[in-house]
């Protein structure tokens, strides 16, 4: 069963300002799906594949162009790189919108030379897994609400999502979605066949590893350091690499989308600052599975459970704002005496700062970093902070601070 995406009106939109609209993200997060919905009906869909060379398109890119009409969907482009030069000589001859909707699965190499060969020509939506609103067969965002007016978001909230699934499923299931619709027995192969699918044809594409298993490994030890400043050298002394490899394995998890960074918020201050950037596994079913979690009980015990909880809900945030015409600025603040926030987003010189806490009962103590950022930096427009947890409404918790419900709708009550 096909389930609306958040991107849908985005990426029409954009189709109908530009000649090509790529759609990037990791394996299996629905680029495909989405593009047949949307143009099945009035396109060509080409999908090429790593070893064969669909209809000749890398050794005479030219005449497969010539053999079809637009728009024309590509899907999986970094198999067909030859393409993107011929690609953009098309377009230059004719500059009408909507003409190529293209796929990839790489931030490097292909995707990079798309960016440089097509600037101007083309714009980019980058699509991760189901966010919670999809899972449930909503499209509206509590996010885009909250930031076009905060005030009128906590005086008529909107009501919660109607979830099947609890807590802690949702995080041991994750957010790909295929995953959406397995039973629970399989998912654990389910994402080990994954991992290797990933490691075995994703990696091998980008980069030289001596070392497969040592790769695998670090994906795990990624999934453990989830939600966590980023540290080099801890992550290259604990397998024993080099911080240089380390930061280049980092690297290779974000080219393919398994990895995203949050950067430090370090704006002048006499306080000392860390600025280091906090490191999120893309999806909590993949470092379930990394840390050989059997069952979605065993998180409610597991020391992982509040960095599972931050990496969802980070990652939640990310998929609503890539929705928007204008996306906030991500930060994450911490000082040296140990105050932080885990998240800032900046728009239009405005600060909205939200903690995340895995607990269904936060209190007034979960707002002391929002209060000292507030404290640190009295010349900034600062709106009421947010304290996202597993609470069932929205609770106020200080003068400036509110508690929310992570699983809420974009509709009102």
């Amino acid at each position: 069963m096909y389930r609306d995406r958040f991107l849908t009106e985005r990426l029409e939109k954009l189709a109908g300002s530009f000649p090509a609209v790529v759609v990037a993200g990791a394996r299996q997060v629905g680029k495909s799906t989405l593009l047949q919905h949307i143009y099945g009906g009035r396109a060509e869909i080409v999908v090429f594949d790593p070893v064969v060379d669909v209809e000749n398109a890398r050794q005479d890119p030219d005449l497969f162009l010539a053999n079809h009409r637009t728009p024309l969907v590509l899907d999986e482009i970094q198999y067909a790189p030859e393409l993107v030069a011929s690609i953009k000589r098309r377009i230059d001859q004719d500059r009408r919108p909507g003409q190529y909707l293209i796929t990839g699965s790489q931030q490097w190499s292909v995707l990079s030379s798309i960016a440089e060969s097509l600037a101007g020509r083309a714009v980019f939506l980058d699509l991760e897994g189901f966010c919670l609103a999809e899972v449930a067969g909503s499209t509206a965002s509590w996010l885009a609400a909250w930031l076009q007016d905060p005030q009128a978001f906590l005086d008529s909230p909107p009501r919660r999502l109607p979830l099947e699934r609890n807590l802690y499923e949702q995080l041991w299931r994750g957010w790909l979605p295929e995953a959406a619709t397995l039973d629970l027995e399989v998912i654990p192969e389910f994402y080990a066949a994954y991992q290797r699918t990933y490691i075995e044809r994703d990696v091998r594409l980008l980069a030289e590893v001596s070392d497969w298993q040592l790769f695998g490994r670090f994906l795990q030890l990624a999934a453990a350091l989830t939600a966590q400043e980023i540290n080099h050298s801890q992550l290259g002394r604990e397998l024993g690499l080099t911080p240089q490899t380390a930061r280049r394995w980092l690297a290779l998890l974000q080219a393919t989308f398994q990895w995203f960074e949050v950067p430090a918020y370090t704006a002048n201050t006499i306080k000392r600052l860390s600025g280091k950037p906090k490191g999120y596994l893309a999806d909590t079913g993949l470092a379930c599975r990394a840390q050989a979690l059997s069952t979605p009980d065993t998180i409610a015990g597991h020391p992982l459970r509040g960095a599972l909880f931050e990496t969802a809900v980070m990652a939640e945030i990310r998929k609503h704002c890539a929705a928007l015409a204008t996306r906030p600025n991500l930060y994450h603040w911490r000082t040296s005496g140990g105050a932080e926030v885990d998240l800032l987003l900046e728009r239009d010189g405005v600060f909205y700062p939200i903690e995340i806490k895995s607990k269904s009962n936060p209190s007034r103590r979960d707002t002391t970093g929002l209060s000292a950022f507030r404290k640190t930096y009295p010349g900034l427009r600062i709106e009421k902070g947010l304290v996202i947890a597993p609470v069932p409404a929205i609770l106020q918790l200080s003068e400036d601070d509110y508690a929310i419900p992570w699983d809420l709708d974009g509709k009102g009550s």
